[in-house]
């Protein structure tokens, strides 16, 4: 969905013309804690000095207490100046968003964080922005969710939000997975060496099984080849494209990584892919976006179809059984500490007509807070310098 950028500033409520986003910063109270940070590092706050088009999403004193606390920004200071840089600049979004802007549909908004040491996402990696329930919220990285307590402070360059927490920088997708609990899709990548193909693929889609749909079928994965389990996880990857749940739609299909194509359903407010329904989209990793499913795909049954109305829904591999325990996680270290909702599950869900008919749309539940983060969630895993293009 594409917002219109508003130009005239002046018809906005509060707008205060004059002043630039030193200006800004220093007159409002609630953001002394991020002037005061700004001021050890001149030369990032002259190149602010200079964008235009943006919007700011500034952290409160209360977000960055947090972090203090947590001893989050310390470990980037002490690491590099840069890493610093690689926070401040996804906390930069391209155009300028006012909250007006932003409705019960997720819109992916790219950043000025474009380095691809830190992100393999063509054009920046994004954040999602979503309004529920009258609260405007934007997810980042392991479904760290920050909410606007003030919005649409205007300067020179652009719109500014003040946000309740840090935003956390996307990590790569087995790191991301991990922490998402979802410790059978780590063991199954390292199983079969693919770790480091999904983790530095740029523009990836992943559809990743939760735990108990690999039990599900553990009959037939004990009988697997390695060259069957790698068909089987290649269906789950789509190369070359970012496929948020906006891109989801009705009828559409996406070519996997092994050739064969994946089909999406929208029904009763739901995504499926093939027989799959997605119950945790927008997972955003470095290398593009990771939606939790809960079944396995199956490559030799491209046909399957889901049924909307059941709660759970037959394993895509005919004749398979369950397994007393879940395959695949001998040694692998997960906890599910990501946990926020996902902005966008089932929320504004809008399909096209195709295959299937007309789609539905669902409210989702309010999105989960997440507590005070350290440095490994806000920088990510193995984050390194950004060669940032306004810095």
């Amino acid at each position: 969905m594409k917002f219109m950028k508003l130009s005239l500033l002046a018809s906005m409520p509060g707008a205060i013309m004059a002043q630039n986003l030193t200006q800004l910063l220093s007159n409002t109270t609630q953001l002394s804690s991020l002037n005061t940070l700004l001021s050890s590092y001149p030369t990032i706050v002259n190149s602010l000095g200079n964008i235009t088009n943006v919007t700011i999403l500034a952290p409160s004193n209360n977000a960055l207490s947090n972090l203090t606390d947590s001893r989050g920004l310390e470990a980037l200071a002490s690491t590099n100046n840069r890493s610093v840089i690689d926070l401040l600049s996804y906390h930069i979004l391209r155009g300028e968003y006012y909250d007006s802007n932003i409705t019960q549909t997720p819109v992916f908004i790219p950043t000025y964080l474009n380095d691809s040491v830190v992100t393999n996402v063509t054009g920046g990696q994004v954040v999602e922005a979503i309004k529920q329930d009258n609260d405007t919220y934007f997810f980042s990285g392991l479904f760290s969710n920050s909410t606007v307590t003030q919005a649409n402070l205007n300067f020179t360059g652009g719109v500014l939000h003040i946000i309740d927490k840090v935003l956390s920088i996307p990590s790569n997708v087995t790191y991301s997975a991990a922490t998402a609990g979802l410790s059978a899709v780590v063991g199954a990548l390292r199983a079969d060496n693919l770790t480091d193909s999904v983790d530095t693929t740029p523009n990836v889609t992943v559809f990743a099984p939760e735990n108990s749909a690999f039990q599900a079928i553990g009959s037939a994965l004990g009988n697997f080849t390695t060259d069957q389990l790698t068909g089987v996880l290649d269906y789950h990857v789509i190369n070359g494209q970012v496929a948020y749940s906006t891109n989801l739609t009705n009828g559409t299909q996406f070519t996997a990584v092994n050739g064969r194509n994946l089909t999406v359903r929208v029904e009763n407010g739901s995504i499926f892919v093939d027989s799959a329904r997605v119950t945790r989209p927008n997972l955003l990793v470095a290398n593009g976006v990771l939606h939790v499913i809960d079944n396995v795909l199956n490559p030799n049954n491209t046909s399957a179809t889901p049924n909307a109305t059941a709660t759970s829904q037959v394993p895509a591999f005919s004749g398979a059984s369950s397994a007393s325990s879940i395959p695949f996680t001998s040694g692998v270290t997960a906890s599910a500490t990501a946990t926020g909702s996902g902005a966008g599950a089932g929320a504004g869900v809008t399909g096209t007509s195709g295959a299937s008919g007309t789609s539905t749309s669902s409210a989702a539940a309010m999105p989960m807070r997440t507590g005070g983060l350290g440095a490994a969630v806000v920088v990510g895993a193995g984050a390194a310098l950004l060669n940032a293009d306004i810095f």
